[in-house]
């Protein structure tokens, strides 16, 4: 299969993920890969071409795309555009949900002033963190969460949408452990233990599905929770690389180079210049 799985961690003070999508200048594209959060693109300037599976939906200006758990999708941004992005992860509607499982949503690259409404008003708010930003936030969010399993909650999941989810949530279960207990010693054998697995048939799920080996998800993961660590705080990298399941901060430094170009304490550095 061609495509990968995506790693989507909220944002630190939300329960939810929301940012600038980053192919905002143009010439950008990205790959099909999926994800067990529900995505809702917002394109507020500029066009873009969205892809689930194979069928393509052009989206314009105040037009909007929800992107369902499991559901492989690329993009194609070749002029500069504008558009807002939210992930929400799928526990989410699981925990408010008795049948989140079966859960599937209208894509609709229509317009819909409300949702859009709410999404620009969380972004704006989280961009001023002004006094009680997030109670503003959190009320628009829930809001967001009624209007969708209500207004856009197909009655029905198609066949293909269960086939593929069936497949997809297996890895999902393992991946959402690993997120939770990175900081740990996950080895493939111990993982694949708690799951019932052969650590053979674990690391051929992951290829397959994730499009990449087990150790070097569980590596991206672990450098991406450093990177916030080394954004947000100022602990020194060798508590860094602790705190996020290194061995040492040797090999956490490998890690974020390879990834960032340059070692943790150069890139912070040049970061904190930057915003002075």
């Amino acid at each position: 299969m061609d495509f990968r799985h995506e790693l989507v961690l909220p944002n630190e003070d939300l329960p939810f993920k929301l940012f600038v999508f980053e192919g905002k200048d143009g010439s950008y594209k990205v790959t099909r890969h999926w994800h067990r959060s529900v995505e809702i693109f917002l394109v507020l300037e500029g066009c873009m071409d969205f892809y689930i599976n194979t069928q393509l939906y052009r989206l314009s200006p105040g037009r909007f795309m929800i992107v369902n758990s499991n559901e492989v999708h690329s993009i194609d941004c070749p002029d500069p555009n504008y558009t807002l992005v939210m992930q929400i992860p799928r526990g989410l509607f699981e925990k408010y949900l008795k049948d989140a499982d079966s859960l599937q949503l209208f894509r609709s690259c229509q317009k819909d002033h409300r949702l859009a409404e709410l999404i620009e008003q969380m972004h704006t708010a989280y961009e001023k963190k002004e006094e009680g930003y997030l109670f503003r936030i959190l009320s628009s969010f829930y809001e967001l969460m009624y209007l969708l399993v209500t207004d856009y909650r197909m009655p029905e999941a198609d066949e293909e949408h269960i086939r593929q989810h069936k497949n997809l949530d297996r890895l999902s279960h393992i991946t959402n452990y690993i997120q939770a207990n990175y900081r740990e010693d996950l080895t493939l054998e111990g993982v694949a233990r708690i799951f019932g697995f052969s650590p053979a048939y674990l690391s051929k799920m992951f290829q397959k599905y994730a499009g990449i080996n087990y150790k070097t998800y569980v590596l991206e993961l672990r450098t991406q929770a450093g990177y916030r660590l080394l954004m947000n705080t100022q602990l020194p990298v060798g508590q860094i690389a602790s705190d996020c399941g290194f061995p040492d901060s040797r090999s956490f430094a490998k890690s974020f180079r390879r990834r960032y170009g340059m070692p943790p304490a150069e890139y912070r550095k040049k970061r904190k210049v930057k915003k002075e």
